[in-house]
């Protein structure tokens, strides 16, 4: 019960940060475009988990057949993912962001299905169920232009890799530290993206990222929204089955829309209330189960 406890407040954590990113994304990437957004966000996030690491004495030795996994992590989670939602918040609105987004824990429990045979039960069906309404309660009213399907396809495909890769770490042995996985599939993106990044680099407006709402963000990104929620998120994946994981990233709208309530002066009327409600409801109905 204890591990089911700290693995939910780690994953709560986790999607709750990341619920603040749309907000921060949505006001960097008009002065940093989502390549180069990406890569110098994990070179921020690198370093502060190497520091992490350094000051924890982690072990940095990985087995040669598990390297390939890790890549693929790497790949697919790290790089795949988080450049498909940067160039999705971009061409899209934070809400459609949310709306979609919110897709990925149904994907996480069909991916667990195959890949891991974890067997969806009644209570996660239920759970599953009284969150998506949740969402779709909050953000129901949002209204979706036809001319931003491309920002729309971009947001989905980073659900669904994103889905994949949260399942596939509940494949990497638990022997390994969280925080030396999290940095090695941060250092794959980092060598994924500097060939295109780093030629694009001189073209960014240098006095625009001096402004300090610009580098506070790219700080936020790095460090808290990368590197601590990363550790946290797959910390709490290995304490949960992957299917009921998944359910706490119902947290990042319901947060998202919390903030633009209180930085931008956006009304919460009561369908807000309503549907965090639900979702707190299927939370607590997982949490119950394991």
């Amino acid at each position: 019960m204890k591990n089911t406890l700290l693995g939910s407040l780690y994953l709560s954590l986790a999607a709750s940060i990341w619920g603040g990113m749309y907000v921060v994304v949505k006001h960097v990437v008009d002065v940093v475009p989502p390549l180069e957004l990406v890569w110098i966000r994990y070179v921020i996030a690198l370093f502060a988990l190497l520091i992490i690491s350094v000051v924890t004495k982690q072990s940095w030795c990985i087995k040669k057949r598990d390297l390939l996994f890790i890549f693929i992590i790497g790949l697919i989670g790290n790089t795949i993912s988080i450049l498909t939602q940067e160039f999705g918040t971009m061409l899209s609105t934070a809400q459609m962001g949310a709306i979609i987004t919110s897709t990925t824990p149904a994907f996480m429990v069909l991916f667990a299905r195959i890949l891991l045979k974890e067997k969806i039960t009644f209570n996660k069906a239920i759970s599953i169920l009284l969150a998506t309404i949740g969402v779709g309660i909050i953000l129901g009213n949002a209204d979706i232009d036809p001319s931003l399907q491309l920002g729309g396809l971009s947001l989905l495909i980073a659900a669904l890799t994103w889905a994949l890769m949260s399942v596939l770490i509940k494949r990497v042995p638990g022997q390994y530290s969280q925080i030396v996985i999290t940095c090695y599939t941060t250092l794959v993106a980092v060598i994924l993206l500097t060939p295109s990044a780093i030629s694009r680099l001189a073209e960014l407006d240098v006095q625009a990222m001096k402004h300090p709402s610009i580098w506070g963000g790219l700080l936020y990104l790095g460090v808290i929204s990368t590197a601590c929620a990363f550790l946290l998120w797959n910390r709490g994946l290995q304490m949960l089955n992957a299917s009921s994981g998944g359910l706490f990233f119902f947290f990042q709208p319901i947060v998202g829309t919390f903030l633009g309530w209180l930085l931008l002066g956006e009304q919460i009327d009561l369908s807000f209330w309503i549907g965090t409600l639900l979702i707190f409801i299927g939370v607590l109905l997982v949490i119950r189960e394991e």
